[in-house]
């Protein structure tokens, strides 16, 4: 199964992703002097990347690793609270609610993608993707992604293991961040008036910057 790293790199290439979703996204732009942080979506970007990795902490706070957690039920739970908190901070629950609900929810499924196409050899192997509706496990067979080891964290041979992992992790889905990278600066750029406009201060506080 991919490691934490594989996890948030997926969380990042589908919050990058859905900026591409037509709709509003001016205020997922940045001016070209704003900072790398901002350029590249600021806090919603991180907060996917947590998203994406935080189904793995079912390994601390569960006593089955790859059941609730790693499911179409959590995946639709995050959606709905991402929604009610994002529409309870925001005041609103239009358009840039629902955007940012599909965002989080996405980033979480994209957990679920990632072990089903990986490569597990503790058993059961997979994950039970209908959890609590089916006890079935499911993998994909594809072994995209290399094993992490979970056991004597501190070890040689784990350490090992763990680093081929995120290397060949990060080789994969680098070229995909890249690409999202490119095509979403291109794609934002056409907002850059909006957000000279949103700079001034009769207009500022007119969107959330998350």
């Amino acid at each position: 199964m991919p490691s934490p790293l594989g996890h948030a790199l997926g969380g990042i290439a589908v919050s990058w992703g859905a900026d591409l979703l037509p709709g509003s996204r001016a205020w997922r732009a940045a001016p070209s002097r704003a900072s790398l942080y901002r350029r590249a979506g600021g806090g919603l970007t991180l907060l996917c990347a947590g998203v994406a990795a935080a189904p793995d902490l079912d390994l601390f706070l569960m006593s089955s690793h790859r059941t609730a957690t790693h499911s179409v039920t959590a995946v639709v739970i995050v959606t709905i609270v991402a929604a009610v908190v994002t529409g309870w901070v925001t005041g609103r629950f239009g358009g840039y609610t629902a955007r940012v609900a599909l965002m989080c929810g996405a980033a979480c499924a994209s957990h679920v993608l990632l072990d089903w196409l990986g490569i597990d050899r503790h058993p059961p192997f997979g994950i039970q993707m209908l959890w609590p509706f089916s006890a079935t496990w499911f993998i994909s067979g594809a072994d995209l992604f290399a094993p992490t080891e979970l056991h004597h964290p501190l070890s040689f041979s784990t350490v090992r293991i763990d680093l081929f992992a995120m290397a060949s992790e990060t080789v994969i889905l680098l070229p995909l961040l890249l690409a999202l990278w490119l095509v979403r600066v291109k794609t934002l750029a056409r907002f850059s008036p909006q957000l000279t406009r949103s700079d001034h201060p009769a207009q500022q506080g007119a969107r959330p910057v998350l």
